[in-house]
């Protein structure tokens, strides 16, 4: 389909610029010559409340939105707080897509998640998986907030004629992520474990579930690269799935962390913790036919992301509590 090329001199706000996704997105709107690009802390404008949306939307006028603001969270977060991650991102997106469309915003990206698709779909897994299953029940509060994302895009395309889109993630990962023992994601969470033992000398490590689930992982710059990619080159109400198109078991990938950290003690798989969906692999054939192809494999970036860890962690900057 042909696509306008976004205009580098146009006002664009990226929602979510602190967070891993968003904070790629940015450097790499910066880095391919956008000049007026517009952020706003969660101090200065809490996504959730409307009126401050709307008020911030009327002053700031964008003529492109990047909505990578959300609440989120690992398998832990979301079993534990499912109301939160429900009320949070209902609210975020609702008040970003109608500030967005009632004040001109021309283009807009959503991005949702790989969880929104049926815990038992077809893999690899097609964007028209969507709705024809139940979901994971861990994190399905978050996964229906996300469909209303979709569904809302959808919804202002037909009414309003909008050249609004969506796009799905697989599992992500790379600097800015958030290391936290209760908020963060599987990989992530493996690092600071691991590094953890092996600063301490711990004789085992201890990983939840049984090690079988198979998940897929992309370095959130190949994400960044999606986002304006298919801001230029595709207009359609479906949903489009990123990723790298393989996936490898949770013990195969906890071991590649305990080398890449140098942890050479024992995994230990706790059975009693729950596993999740037993395999999430996107099917990414869309985005290929559109030109575009993950660049970083994920012994590359593991090895990047355990560098920015540490030094993170040195300085006291890094997101670990």
């Amino acid at each position: 389909m042909s696509v306008a090329p976004l205009d580098r001199g146009a006002r664009t706000y990226v929602a979510g610029h602190r967070g891993l996704v968003g904070g790629a997105v940015l450097a790499h709107l910066q880095a391919e010559g956008f000049t007026d690009l517009v952020t706003a802390t969660s101090a200065e404008v809490d996504l959730r409340d409307r009126t401050a949306v709307e008020a911030f939307f009327d002053r700031e006028r964008p003529a492109t939105v990047i909505l990578a603001a959300a609440k989120v969270g690992g398998i832990l977060a979301n079993a534990t707080y499912p109301a939160d991650f429900f009320s949070d991102n209902i609210r975020i997106q609702t008040n970003v897509l109608d500030a967005a469309a009632a004040t001109g915003t021309s283009k807009l990206l959503f991005l949702g998640s790989s969880c929104i698709y049926p815990k038992f779909a077809e893999q690899p897994i097609r964007e028209d998986s969507l709705l024809t299953g139940l979901l994971e029940p861990t994190n399905d509060a978050y996964a229906i907030a996300k469909i209303a994302g979709v569904l809302q895009v959808q919804a202002l395309r037909r009414q309003y004629g909008l050249h609004y889109i969506s796009a799905m993630p697989t599992n992500l990962y790379g600097p800015g992520d958030n290391f936290s023992p209760e908020g963060s994601h599987v990989l992530p969470g493996l690092i600071r474990r691991f590094e953890d033992a092996r600063i301490d000398g711990d004789p085992t490590v201890t990983v939840w579930g049984t090690g079988t689930p198979r998940r897929e992982f992309l370095h959130v710059s190949d994400l960044a690269r999606a986002c304006v990619h298919l801001l230029e080159h595709y207009d359609d109400g479906a949903p489009v799935n990123i990723g790298v198109g393989e996936d490898l078991p949770i013990a195969e990938l906890a071991q590649l962390v305990a080398d890449t950290v140098g942890y050479t003690g024992e995994l230990v798989f706790d059975t009693t913790k729950p596993d999740g969906t037993p395999r999430k692999l996107l099917d990414v054939s869309t985005i290929h036919d559109l030109g575009w192809r993950a660049e970083i494999g994920l012994h590359e970036g593991l090895a990047a992301t355990v560098a920015w860890y540490r030094e993170q962690l040195a300085a006291g900057t890094v997101r670990a509590s």
